[in-house]
């Protein structure tokens, strides 16, 4: 299962439709991920260039991006940035890959 980090900041009238009528959104698109195959590990509200954010775990990048791609379409979203993320066992694999590949910078 592939993991990711994703920050997003809602616009001003999707913090005015939260203030009318609050809700805990994070749980309720938690709920339409997990249609994907996506389950919410953690989800946070934020202070600072996003205001909220959460760590999901998924079956692949096309599967996480449809659902992000989705949420954004219905506009409540102003911005987002998704971060993959490798698990410790996943980045030791990488690093250790690393030395097979043979690599010249420019000018070399």
């Amino acid at each position: 299962m592939a993991h990711y980090l994703v920050q997003a900041s809602y616009t001003s009238g999707s913090w005015a439709a939260q203030i009318k009528d609050p809700q805990n959104r994070i749980e309720q698109v938690g709920m339409m991920f997990a249609k994907k195959g996506i389950k919410f590990l953690s989800g946070y509200y934020s202070f600072g260039d996003y205001d909220l954010c959460f760590i999901a775990e998924g079956p692949d990048n096309p599967s996480m991006a449809s659902a992000l791609i989705a949420a954004g379409a219905g506009g409540a979203i102003s911005k987002m940035h998704t971060t993959v993320l490798l698990t410790p066992e996943e980045g030791l694999e990488a690093i250790k890959a690393a030395g097979s590949v043979e690599y010249r910078p420019p000018g070399a």
